[in-house]
C-alpha cells in the first residue's frame, strides 16, 4: 500500500508575498507530528521556496532525528543548468544543505522532452549513476511533465532509472494534456516504481465546488480529500504520495486517511467520472501552485494566487473577500494586466498552461 510523503514545497510562510519566508516554528511543528505519526519520507529540492527548503530539511529533520528514521528526496534543478561542471557543485551543495551524507532517492528534476534531450547532452544519466556507485544516492529516478510516448522513449533508453514521479489525480487521469493514465501504464510496462506528485492538483480537488461535493456525497460521506487519496493509492507500484502539507490539521488528517484506504468500487468511480466532467464544466485554471512560474517575472505578478482566486469566481459567498484578496494582492505585486507577454513563465509551467492569455482573463473579472 503506498505511503503519505511530506512535500517540503508549500511550507507555512511568516510573509505571504515571500515565498522565501518559512515559518520555522510551525515547520518544525508539522515535521515533528508528521514523524510521531509514522511518516518518513520527504520531498524537497533546489528551488523550492527560492532555495530555503533544502536547508530547512536540514535543519529541522537531518539533525533532529536518525538517519534511519527518515527518507529523502531532492532533485537536479535541469532548468537552471547551463554546464556539466555544475552537476557536482549543486549536488555537493545539496549535501551539505541537507546534512546527509547520501539521498535515498535523487531525481533530475521536472523533465520534460527539451530538458532530457539537454540531461542526455550534458551527461546528467551519467552523473547520478555515478553518484548512485559512489554511495551518495541510493535510487535513481527523475520527476517528469511530457506525453506518455516521450516517457516511454525515455525509459528504453535509461533502465537504470528505478522511480518516475507523475503528476496523477482523477482530474488529470483523462486529461490529453497531461496524460496521466497513460504515464502510469508506461511506467507498468517498464517496471519502474511511481511516486505521484499533485494528487489534489495543488489543492483544486480539496476546493471544488458545492455541486461537485454534492456528487460524492449522493454516494458516501468521505471527505473529497479522502476520495482523491483513495483513486491514487490503488494504483498500481505506487510508493509514495506526495502532499504539500502546511498545517496540523492538513498533517492529523491525512495521516488518518492513508490509515483507511480502501479501492474505489464501481459506484464510487462513476461518481468520479461525473465531478470530473463538473469541474470541467466550470472551466477552471488548471495551476497546480508550484511557483516555478513566479521566479524571476519582471513584473512580480503572483500568477499562482490570481489564478486561485479566478476559480472561486463562482462562490458567491467569498465574492467581496476574494475581491478584497485582489486588491491586496495588487499592492504589494503587479497586476495581471501588467504582464508583458515576455512568456517566461510559460516555458517553466510544468501544466504546459498558456499564462499569458489566461491573465488577461483574470484581469477582466477583477480589474
Amino acid at each position: 500500500m503506498a505511503e503519505l510523503a511530506f512535500g517540503l514545497m508549500r511550507l507555512p510562510l511568516t510573509d505571504t508575498n515571500d515565498n522565501a519566508s518559512i515559518d520555522i516554528e510551525k515547520t518544525k511543528e508539522l515535521i515533528d507530528r508528521f514523524i510521531e505519526l509514522g511518516g518518513r519520507y520527504f520531498d524537497t529540492a533546489y528551488v523550492y521556496h527560492s532555495g530555503n527548503s533544502e536547508k530547512i530539511f536540514g535543519e529541522l529533520v537531518a539533525d533532529r532525528y536518525k538517519r534511519e528514521e527518515f527518507m529523502v528526496t531532492t532533485k537536479m534543478p535541469m532548468f537552471n543548468l547551463k554546464d556539466k561542471e555544475e552537476f557536482p557543485k549543486i549536488f555537493n551543495e545539496q549535501l551539505t544543505k541537507c546534512h546527509v551524507d547520501y539521498f535515498d532517492y535523487y531525481f533530475l528534476h521536472a523533465l520534460d522532452e527539451k530538458r532530457i534531450k539537454q540531461a542526455e547532452e550534458l551527461g546528467g544519466f551519467e552523473f547520478i549513476k555515478k553518484m548512485k556507485e559512489e554511495g551518495k544516492i541510493k535510487h535513481l529516478g527523475f520527476s517528469f511533465h511530457d506525453s506518455a510516448k516521450v516517457l516511454d522513449e525515455t525509459l528504453e533508453r535509461h533502465p537504470e532509472i528505478e522511480l518516475v514521479q507523475l503528476q496523477i489525480n482523477y482530474l488529470d487521469w483523462d486529461n490529453p494534456s497531461v496524460e496521466a493514465k497513460a504515464c502510469h501504464e508506461v511506467a507498468l510496462k517498464h517496471g519502474v516504481d511511481i511516486n505521484i506528485m499533485e494528487p489534489l492538483k495543488g489543492g483544486t480537488l480539496a476546493n471544488i465546488s458545492n455541486e461537485a461535493k454534492a456528487i460524492f456525497n449522493a454516494v458516501n460521506h468521505d471527505s473529497i480529500i479522502k476520495w482523491a487519496f483513495r483513486f491514487n493509492a490503488q494504483l498500481k507500484n505506487v510508493k509514495y504520495i506526495l502532499s504539500g502539507m502546511n498545517s496540523l490539521d492538513q498533517i492529523n488528517e491525512n495521516m488518518a486517511i492513508f490509515k483507511d484506504l480502501r479501492p474505489l468500487d464501481q459506484n464510487e468511480m462513476e461518481a468520479i467520472d461525473k465531478v470530473v466532467n463538473q469541474i470541467i464544466k466550470e472551466g477552471n485554471i488548471d495551476c497546480t501552485a508550484c511557483h516555478y512560474c513566479t521566479d524571476g517575472c519582471p513584473k512580480h505578478i503572483a500568477i499562482p494566487e490570481y489564478f486561485h482566486l479566478y476559480n472561486e469566481r463562482f462562490n458567491t459567498q467569498k465574492y467581496e473577500e476574494n475581491l478584497g484578496s485582489f486588491k491586496k494582492l495588487t499592492q504589494t505585486n503587479g497586476k495581471p494586466s501588467d504582464c508583458i507577454a515576455c512568456r517566461a513563465c510559460e516555458d517553466k509551467c510544468p501544466q504546459h498552461l498558456k499564462i499569458t492569455e489566461l491573465l488577461k482573463k483574470v484581469a477582466r473579472q477583477f480589474e
